[in-house]
């Protein structure tokens, strides 16, 4: 048994503290994973905080998404579970023993006394990990996120939950190659005991593209570099055949199944590992991607040959398929259409094209392009737009709506002053608000099929509901705006995070969580919030919000928006 251990920061790390008080005294336990430059670990430390208190720690690993009943056995005074390829070791300074497949210790800790776990994998064929000094791989884990903590350029009302969430976003990047995950979980339910159980664990080019669009605005610039890198590997020079999705060392086979074994979360079955989604076409993501390399562009990111020509390839296979449905942002499983949020960012791509082009940062033609543009523009216009209820609609000639059309202004498509703008904003919020006020993304059938290809319904998505804050802040009525604000801000668990979606009447979170969708989502909005509530104190000759302090990350002021609005 150690000493006391050091006292964690609040707000400042992703380090999980929870107390635990019983008759006889009170525990605290802390559990971490480390920066890691080897193998991946997970440590919980126990202290006392008074009295003495008895305590017994469990193990049970399964493999194989529990399938599997590894041969557990010992190896100079450590514990192993091996099978196949994958070793478990388990490290402790108390007694351990296998008992029916788990590893039991039980101990009596009193006041101003520590035990410490350390859990790692390695591959069974190599040596033993080494056992880490878990007081110093605190300390050091809690120096890191405080470090990358002091990179951020916010400042506004909301900085508790920016930093939070800035936090998430930077714990669901693989440090060894730069990809994000879309959520670290699979199968966690849309709807409790439905079907719409989906693996995120992978690396959705939108979903990166847009959270490190949070994080640029916010000041990390390292992050988009390692992201650009991974991006190089994982489409390989290969825009004709690019996924939408790659594991995140750049995987490209994620073939979907399903584990009948396991009951899912609450019985909603099934449980799928992989994602079908990853042979979809959704031609959005060309937006995406070439909206966050124009972004880092803006933000300093120094030129790279490599990716210049990687994104010359991508608008070339954009302007000849960009005509084409597709299965779009929320990645149907029925009919394709022509998705009107897709051919918006069909425009973005080659929008943010011609810019650099302009600016002498790629060398391409940008006259086609300008053609192109104002084509694509047009047909959004005529074709995916109802003059009757004065929306944009979710694909060609539909009568539903879909919460991806409140981009439309943040995008630049239009100023947000114009009627159909507004008009867009009040219709999704009508028609696909629930009575609290939060969004779903389009409508769902119940027992009948949808347009989406499924049976069921799913909650609130919360980066629609993030959504709906900015039309509101842009639209002029920014008190309505920061009233959602908070009202979302208030959903989130007591660690600050936050899933991909909210039942609003059992009022829980739904889906995998955390969600970097929501997370960006909330960043982008307090973004915009600030920078709004900034220039109306400047137009109204109020001292306006102090400028963030400078730091070597970047000095430039955060900007929801850095794109002008075009008619």
């Amino acid at each position: 048994m150690g000493s006391r251990s050091q006292v964690v920061p609040a707000q400042c790390s992703p380090v999980t503290e929870s107390v635990w008080r019983t008759p006889t005294g009170s525990v605290r336990v802390l559990d971490f994973m480390p920066p890691r430059d080897g193998a991946p670990q997970v440590i919980r430390i126990v202290e006392g905080l008074t009295g003495v208190v008895e305590m017994v720690s469990a193990m049970r690993p399964r493999p194989g998404y529990g399938s599997v009943s590894p041969w557990i056995h010992e190896v100079e005074a450590r514990m192993v579970a091996e099978a196949g390829a994958d070793a478990l070791w388990l490290d402790t300074c108390v007694p351990q023993a296998e008992k029916d497949g788990v590893v039991v210790s039980s101990f009596v800790i009193g006041a101003g006394q520590s035990v410490a776990f350390v859990r790692s994998w390695c591959p069974s064929h190599t040596a033993a990990p080494d056992i880490p000094d878990p007081e110093a791989a605190l300390g050091e884990t809690l120096a890191f996120w405080q470090e990358w903590t002091q990179g951020y350029i916010y400042d506004g009302p909301y900085r508790e939950a920016v930093v939070r969430s800035l936090i998430a976003l930077k714990a669901m990047t693989y440090g060894p190659s730069g990809g994000i995950v879309a959520a670290p979980t699979t199968s966690l339910p849309e709807e409790i005991g439905g079907d719409r159980n989906w693996d995120y664990r992978f690396t959705w080019l939108r979903d990166a593209s847009t959270t490190l669009a949070a994080l640029l605005g916010t000041g990390y610039r390292q992050e988009a570099q390692a992201w650009r890198r991974w991006l190089l590997r994982a489409v390989a020079g290969d825009p004709e055949n690019l996924q939408i999705m790659y594991g995140v060392t750049g995987e490209r086979d994620l073939r979907e199944r399903e584990l009948p074994w396991l009951p899912g979360y609450e019985g909603s079955a099934p449980v799928r590992v992989g994602n079908e989604a990853a042979d979809q076409l959704q031609l959005d993501v060309y937006g995406e991607v070439i909206e966050t390399l124009y972004l880092a562009h803006q933000n300093g990111v120094a030129h790279c040959a490599d990716t210049a020509l990687l994104h010359q390839r991508l608008i070339e296979h954009l302007t000849q398929r960009w005509q084409e449905p597709d299965e779009g942002i929320w990645e149907i499983r029925g009919a394709r259409r022509h998705f009107v949020h897709s051919k918006v960012m069909a425009w973005v791509a080659v929008d943010r094209t011609i810019r650099l082009a302009e600016a002498g940062a790629l060398d391409v033609d940008p006259a086609p392009l300008v053609e192109l543009r104002a084509a694509i523009h047009r047909e959004v216009c005529a074709k995916g737009f109802d003059p009757v209820r004065n929306t944009f609609t979710q694909s060609y000639g539909s009568q539903e709506l879909d919460a991806a059309t409140l981009l439309i202004p943040r995008v630049g498509f239009l100023p947000p002053s114009d009627p159909r703008v507004i008009g867009t904003v009040d219709a999704v919020r009508r028609e696909l608000s629930t009575p609290d006020g939060l969004v779903r993304r389009y409508p769902t059938l119940g027992d009948r099929t949808g347009v989406d290809g499924l049976k069921g319904d799913e909650g609130a998505f919360l980066l629609c509901s993030f959504w709906l804050v900015d039309g509101l802040a842009l639209t002029g009525r920014r008190d309505e705006a920061r009233c959602l604000f908070e009202r979302l801000l208030a959903l989130r668990n007591d660690l600050g995070l936050l899933a991909e979606e909210y039942d609003p009447v059992q009022q829980r979170q739904l889906g995998n969580f955390p969600q970097a969708f929501s997370h960006m989502g909330l960043i982008q909005s307090a973004l915009l919030l600030q920078q709004m509530a900034t220039q109306s104190s400047r137009r109204h000759g109020a001292v306006a919000v102090p400028a963030p302090r400078s730091t070597s990350r970047s000095t430039r002021q955060p900007t929801a928006d850095m794109t002008p609005q075009h008619a």
